[in-house]
């Protein structure tokens, strides 16, 4: 079958990322209202110093998390849409089975590396043996509840409305238990009870709107063994470790940062920092929700379209980020600083220019947001992954030579650098990937 080229396939790849992007948005609307009431209970029942153990316990999980989880539902979605277009719903569910697999090797392995995390440096990170425990087990709820099977099943079908709903529950989970909380046992303890019950909550979820909406069309769930999706999915292995080395490499940076802050210059540092960064991701949430829409369109518009199709919706996706990239950046300058000291108050004011620089490397990675959806959607998860781990090396580096000699603004700085680097190495590498398909097209049309 011929593909069809021109701008009608981007048109309408445009439009459903528009809204796709905007019931995810819908979603994380609540979510960042209500994020910013929650953390106004916590910093302020907490403290500075409380908070910033509050704080490593989370970015520990949140580590750990990233180490050893896999995008899934980036699997399902690029292998499970040949499966669904040909009806084969038995292949699609062996698929969707290898994945779950995958997420429950991933929580036994996030398991063991925790433990091991809270005994070598527990005593560096401040916490107590009975805190450690505590730690401990909120890892284990955090890698019990990857719910990236059930996200993949739910965008494969478009139901990306679903999703948002199902991603409300952590915020209004962790708003809930927030004020339980506060009433009953406001301490770290408290709060940790409550985070971990968020996420059981969207996990949940997630598993019964997915369920619903996959029915019959998901297949048989005894049909066949699920390591048989190896086989039947030719570089689904490769694509795998790919992707889930690049999403550890572009997550484990920020997450280490407040771990390395915590070590310099102690649980008050890393709870600035921890803040600032909370609220600059916040404000540029928009990057992650539009990545994942444009995965999804890029991937369907490169195995369906022509090579004008894709570079037009590439385009446009890119002027879309420019756009929104600069009008965070002007509500990070105009509200950025009354809105901390109304969210936390006072004592965490010193954390506004941390907020300032770590909001803008965040905007960095938001105007190049189609860059890497665009290289894994091409076949080139290799690329994107050398550029991923240079980029992230060179965070990590700068991380360890100025934060001992600027303290916690050195740190940030680094963000921004490598977010530069990284952003140009992206944005060379999206252009070569589209010339190089639009030549390869051209010569499948001409031996036509």
């Amino acid at each position: 079958m011929k593909r069809k080229s021109g701008s009608g396939g981007a048109s309408d790849g445009f439009a459903r990322i528009l809204a796709n992007t905007g019931w995810l948005l819908g979603g994380k609307g609540v979510g960042a209202v209500l994020s910013l009431a929650y953390l106004a209970i916590v910093t302020r029942t907490l403290g500075v110093a409380d908070f910033g153990r509050f704080a490593l316990v989370l970015s520990a999980a949140n580590v750990i998390k990233t180490l050893v989880s896999f995008d899934s539902w980036q699997i399902v979605v690029r292998y499970g849409q040949p499966h669904l277009a040909a009806g084969k719903g038995d292949a699609l569910n062996r698929v969707l089975r290898f994945c779950i697999l995958i997420d429950l090797g991933s929580a036994l392995a996030g398991g063991v590396i925790a433990g091991a995390i809270i005994i070598l440096f527990g005593n560096l990170m401040e916490l107590s043996a009975d805190m450690g425990w505590q730690a401990w087990l909120f890892c284990m709820v955090m890698m019990m509840t990857i719910r990236s099977s059930p996200m993949g099943i739910l965008r494969l079908f478009d139901r990306f409305d679903a999703s948002a709903l199902a991603e409300t529950m952590i915020p209004v989970g962790r708003m809930i238990g927030a004020g339980i909380a506060l009433a009953l046992m406001p301490t770290i303890t408290g709060f940790l009870i409550a985070w971990a019950a968020a996420e059981l909550l969207c996990a949940a979820v997630y598993w019964i709107l997915a369920l619903r909406e996959g029915g019959e069309r998901i297949g048989r769930w005894n049909a066949g063994r699920a390591l048989d999706a190896r086989h039947e999915n030719p570089g689904i292995v490769g694509f795998l470790t790919a992707t889930n080395l690049q999403t550890t490499l572009s997550s484990v940076g920020q997450q280490v940062a407040v771990l390395i802050v915590g070590l310099f210059v102690g649980p008050a540092g890393a709870g600035l920092y921890r803040l600032a960064n909370q609220l600059a991701n916040s404000l540029t949430k928009i990057s992650s929700l539009l990545s994942r829409s444009i995965f999804v369109e890029l991937t369907r518009t490169h195995s369906s379209h022509g090579a004008d199709a894709l570079r037009t919706l590439f385009r446009r996706t890119n002027r879309l980020a420019l756009i929104a990239g600069a009008v965070i950046i002007a509500l990070i300058l105009t509200i950025g600083h009354p809105l901390l000291g109304l969210i936390a108050g006072k004592a965490f004011l010193p954390a506004y220019p941390l907020l300032l620089l770590l909001g803008v490397s965040a905007c960095i990675d938001l105007v190049g947001v189609s860059y890497r959806p665009l290289l894994m959607a091409t076949d080139r998860a290799s690329l994107s992954l050398r550029i991923t781990f240079i980029a992230t090396a060179l965070l990590l580096g700068l991380q360890a030579a100025l934060l001992p000699i600027y303290g916690t603004m050195g740190a940030a700085a680094a963000n921004i650098i490598a977010a530069t680097v990284g952003f140009l190495m992206m944005g060379l590498a999206s252009r070569r990937a589209l010339d190089v398909h639009a030549a390869a097209e051209q010569t499948r049309e001409g031996g036509a």
